[in-house]
């Protein structure tokens, strides 16, 4: 069964102005408009390989952090902070999470603080699609990690969905609502320990 860490895989938070020609977006475009963007929010709709389908809320802040809220009857809580990623089992006895490093995930990739993608030859797919623009990503260092399939739309730029290819090739779509960059969000949020004590 497909775990929310694949889910995660995929969280990316990207915006980019389009150029007038029929043509997908620029890698540079890309970098330079993470790099420019610090938080973010949406909605979401998560739709895993065996079809079953969550909903939640994600928030992002760049770099290195990341949270996703799913709504009930789901009790799962993900976030990244500090270089880890720590998924929270609301079922689970123990109240500690399953943790691994951020760095195993293409996630690390569009989190970091400065990214370059079309130096780090990270990108192996750049394509138009009729009015999507669809960008496949992987660690060129670590192609096992699995693959990013970010999904853009214009007027105006929005990333409105990723598909997150795993090693062995199981596919999750998660489908994002309208993206409001800005504000800021309570540092716990992205605190593995806070939230391992308010659960113990």
């Amino acid at each position: 069964m497909l775990t929310k860490r694949h889910f995660l895989m995929g969280t990316a938070a990207v915006l980019a102005a389009r150029p007038a020609m029929a043509a997908p977006i620029s890698l540079n475009a890309l970098s330079q408009y993470l790099n420019a963007m610090r938080t973010a929010e949406a909605e979401f709709t998560q739709i895993n390989a065996d079809g079953t389908i969550s909903t939640g809320q994600i928030y992002i802040q760049r770099p290195g952090r990341v949270r996703f809220d799913y709504n009930p009857p789901e009790e799962t809580l993900v976030m990244a902070g500090g270089g880890q990623v720590a998924v929270f089992d609301g079922k689970s006895n123990t109240g500690r999470p399953e943790q691994y490093p951020l760095s195993r995930t293409p996630l690390s990739i569009i989190l970091e603080a400065n990214v370059n993608l079309a130096q780090r030859n990270m990108v192996v797919g750049h394509r138009e699609d009729g009015a999507k623009t669809i960008v496949t990503a992987q660690d060129p260092e670590n192609p096992q990690y699995g693959r990013i399939e970010l999904v853009f739309t214009a007027t105006p730029i929005q990333l409105r969905q990723w598909v997150i290819i795993d090693g062995q090739g199981s596919r999750t779509t998660v489908v994002l609502g309208d993206l409001q960059t800005g504000g800021s969000f309570p540092a716990r949020y992205f605190s593995i320990p806070t939230e391992i004590s308010r659960r113990g």
